[in-house]
């Protein structure tokens, strides 16, 4: 018996060497290098923290390994810079990953990218042409979602398409962010249900829209930030070009949005310009006590998009002045008002005329605070 456990005392050590030990969670610090970030990234296990000195960093980084998280030393510092020849800055596939406290910029793509799906459907999903878009069949919304993602203190701009974008994902925060000098949207929310996001204390300028939420239903929170200066503020929609339709259930709260009437942002094909707040062929979203000024042709408003009719949507408590129309309701091919409603909001202008008697809403709001 002694000498059975003296072998095996002598085996065991032997049996764990060139194991890599990871004694709880480590901090990987990186400097810029040629594919710095993306080696440390490889080498991470869940809970640990990749730590970016600063510096400029040219390359694009795939996370792949769940519950990571990518920080910046500063902010203004730590920089990933595509050239204007790399797709995307950060394309995170796992789940429970956050990316903090950078710059991303000149992507040819997106700045910021969260979702399962391959990189060739994602090439697709940017087209949004509405035809026969391959990410109906190919993403399986029951088994491909990504679960968990934040993206907070990150700069965004100048990129190829998106700045900070999720699709087909779920349970996301994106907070203390700001985006600017997007073609498509500074932020985008799209293809989820329920996709439990929240956008909070972000600021979304000069971007040909600031938020768009295609498809996206269920726990959707666009609160208490800044949306300026875009060509189109705050969309939620429905479009065939991606699964899921009709949005629904999103909630836009407490937001300033203003002046979105610049011309010089960049233009997306067939888009909308000097809009603040458009609910498209949405059912059941809130958009309640807002500032929105100063956007020449909607401040609010409440439409149909394609073949998708809105449907209970509330519109309450808005202060809307100096816009081209302060509230909207412009339902095509229909004269059903199907539950979308207009209640104590301050305004000047509207159509229908009087629509807060045209279209009233009949039951107090029972919305009564927001995430925190």
């Amino acid at each position: 018996m002694r000498a059975l456990l003296l072998l095996l005392l002598l085996i065991l050590p032997i049996a764990g060497c060139g194991e890599a030990a990871h004694d709880g969670p480590q901090t990987i610090r990186v400097s810029p290098g040629d594919g710095a970030i993306q080696k440390a990234v490889d080498g991470a296990q869940p809970g640990d923290i990749v730590l970016l000195a600063p510096g400029t960093y040219n390359e694009g980084v795939h996370v792949a390994t769940k519950g990571i998280t990518v920080r910046g030393e500063d902010r203004n510092a730590v920089i990933l810079d595509g050239q204007d020849r790399v797709q995307n800055g950060f394309w995170v596939t796992a789940d429970d990953v956050a990316i903090e406290n950078l710059t991303v910029r000149h992507f040819t793509n997106n700045g910021v990218l969260f979702t399962r799906a391959g990189q060739d459907v994602v090439e697709q999903v940017e087209t949004e042409d509405g035809g026969d878009n391959a990410t109906r069949d190919t993403i399986d919304p029951a088994n491909d979602l990504l679960s968990g993602y934040r993206a907070s203190y990150v700069t965004a701009y100048n990129n190829g398409i998106y700045g900070i974008y999720a699709f087909a994902s779920t349970n996301g925060v994106f907070e203390h962010t700001y985006v600017s000098g997007h073609p498509d949207s500074g932020y985008y929310v799209g293809q989820c249900k329920p996709c439990n996001a929240v956008l909070r204390d972000v600021i979304a300028e000069r971007n040909a829209i600031g938020y768009e939420g295609t498809n996206a239903s269920g726990g959707v929170y666009i609160v208490e930030s800044l949306f300026t200066h875009n060509r189109l503020g705050i969309t939620p929609n429905s479009q065939d070009a991606e699964r899921l339709a009709p949005q629904g259930e999103t909630v836009v709260a407490g937001n300033r949005v203003v002046d979105n009437n610049d011309p010089t942002t960049p233009e997306i094909e067939d888009g909308y310009f000097g809009g603040g707040i458009l609910i498209g062929g949405g059912e059941r979203n809130t958009v309640v006590r807002n500032l929105v000024t100063g956007n020449p042709d909607t401040g609010i408003g409440v439409f149909t998009l394609g073949r998708y009719q809105p449907n209970g949507n509330r519109v309450e408590g808005n202060v809307t002045r100096g816009n081209g129309v302060d509230l909207v309701f412009a339902p095509t091919g229909t004269t059903d008002t199907a539950g979308n409603c207009f209640a104590g909001n301050t305004f000047a202008t509207s159509l229908p005329r009087r629509i807060e008697q045209v279209l009233p809403c009949e039951k107090p709001s029972t919305l009564k605070r927001f995430p925190t």
